[in-house]
């Protein structure tokens, strides 16, 4: 045996399996290899698409609840200047009811008073009347019919 054929002819064998490793085996190992790349590197650039998109989202919530803090703000603002505002309204209608009972309650108070000075003229003139028939009743003296007077004007 002769070592050089041996050796030329596994030489020759080793080229042609590497040949037709490099023309059948690699092409798919290496676009196998190059996909499988590709998926990790579109994996890693989706995952970091998506951190992005979550610190946006985050900070579009944190935008929105600072917003929505500020218009339930302004919502409850509203509610209490409406509030006071009915309460103004309530007092005002109570005033004018009040002036309205006051008047009414003067009137009435005024009706009293113009009866009571009906009373009073009616009583004055039974009192009058009362005077003249006691002068009437008593001799005529002029001094005594001026002391009479006056006490009848006293008791006006």
């Amino acid at each position: 045996m002769n070592i050089n054929a041996t050796l030329i002819g596994q030489s020759i064998t080793f080229f042609v399996f590497v040949w037709f490793c490099m023309k059948y085996i690699w092409p798919p190992i290496m676009n196998a290899l190059h996909e499988r790349k590709q998926q990790i590197a579109d994996g890693l650039a989706a995952g970091e698409r998506g951190r992005h998109e979550l610190e946006l989202a985050t900070k579009r919530a944190t935008s929105d609840m600072h917003d929505a803090k500020l218009k339930a703000g302004e919502i409850v603002a509203q509610a209490e200047k409406r509030a006071t505002q009915v309460i103004e309204e309530a007092k005002q209608a109570a005033r004018i009811e009040a002036d309205r009972i006051l008047v009414s309650a003067q009137a009435s108070v005024d009706q009293e008073v113009v009866r009571a000075r009906e009373a009073l003229r009616s009583h004055v003139a039974e009192l009058a009347v009362a005077g003249a028939e006691r002068i009437l009743r008593r001799e005529v003296d002029a001094k005594v019919h001026a002391d009479l007077l006056t006490a009848i004007q006293n008791e006006l």
